[in-house]
C-alpha cells in the first residue's frame, strides 16, 4: 500500500470521529441516552488508537497538507464538550432554568480549553480540567446530581480549565501508570455498566464509578500536592 494514501487513511479515521459524533447527537435527539453514550465510547476507542498509528506511519511528514492535530481537537470537541453539551440539556434531568446556563458554560469554556497552547505538560499529563466532558456528564446521569448541586459541580470544573492544577492523562503519563491505567478500565467498565442499565444501574456499580471518577479527576492534583513533578 501506497505510504501517502495510508498516511492520509488515518485522517480519514480520525475524522469518523465527527461522524461518530453526529450519531451520538442522532440518539440524543432520541433521548436514547445509553446508545449516545455508546457511540461517545466507540469515538473515545478511535481517539486513543489514531494517534500511535498516525506516528508509526509518521502522518505528518506523508500527509503533510493536512493537520492531524487540528482535526484532532475538532473531533475532540464535538465528542467530549459539544455533545454531552447538548445532552444535559435535551435530557430534561437537569432543571430548565439551570441546563441552559450549565450548557454554556461547558460550550465556552471547552472552546477556550481546546484553543490553549499550553494545555499539555512535558510529563504528558494536562495543565487544567482536560475538557473529558462526556466523563462528566455521563456521571452526573448515574449519580441523578443532574439538579443544582450538577450546577454547581459543571461550574466547579469550568472554573478548574483555567487554574494551574494537574490532571492525569490515563494513558500516558508515567507516574503512577499502572493504578492510572486500572482506574481508567475500571471507569470505563463501570460507565458501560450504568449506560447499560440505561443509568437504573445496582449501588456496587455507582460506587465503582465514583470511586474511579474521583481518582481520574485527582491523581494529578495529588501528584503535584506531593511535589513528585514540577510545575510545567
Amino acid at each position: 500500500m501506497n505510504i501517502r494514501f495510508a498516511a492520509f487513511a488515518v485522517h480519514c479515521f480520525t475524522a469518523s470521529g465527527a461522524f461518530l459524533a453526529f450519531l451520538a447527537m442522532l440518539a440524543a435527539m432520541r433521548g436514547a441516552w445509553a446508545e449516545m453514550f455508546a457511540w461517545l465510547g466507540v469515538a473515545l476507542i478511535v481517539d486513543g488508537i489514531d494517534g500511535p498509528i498516525a506516528r508509526k506511519l509518521d502522518v505528518k511528514e506523508n500527509a503533510s497538507r493536512w493537520d492531524g492535530a487540528l482535526l484532532d481537537l475538532i473531533v475532540d470537541y464535538l465528542t467530549y464538550v459539544f455533545i454531552p453539551a447538548v445532552a444535559l440539556v435535551t435530557s430534561g434531568e437537569m432543571y430548565h432554568p439551570l441546563a441552559i446556563p450549565a450548557a454554556a458554560i461547558i460550550i465556552m469554556s471547552g472552546a477556550i480549553y481546546f484553543a490553549d497552547t499550553s494545555m499539555k505538560t512535558k510529563d504528558a499529563s494536562f495543565q487544567g480540567f482536560p475538557g473529558c466532558w462526556n466523563m462528566v456528564v455521563l456521571v452526573l446521569f448515574a449519580t441523578d446530581y443532574t439538579n443544582s448541586t450538577g450546577f454547581l459541580i459543571i461550574l466547579a470544573i469550568g472554573v478548574a480549565h483555567f487554574v494551574p492544577l494537574r490532571f492525569i492523562h490515563p494513558v500516558r503519563t508515567q507516574l503512577w501508570r499502572p493504578v492510572n491505567l486500572a482506574a481508567c478500565i475500571a471507569w470505563v467498565a463501570f460507565a458501560g455498566w450504568a449506560a447499560w442499565e440505561h443509568f437504573e444501574q445496582p449501588r456496587i456499580c455507582t460506587i465503582g464509578l465514583m470511586i474511579s471518577t474521583l481518582y481520574l479527576m485527582f491523581a494529578g492534583i495529588a501528584q503535584q500536592a506531593l511535589g513528585l513533578i514540577k510545575n510545567r
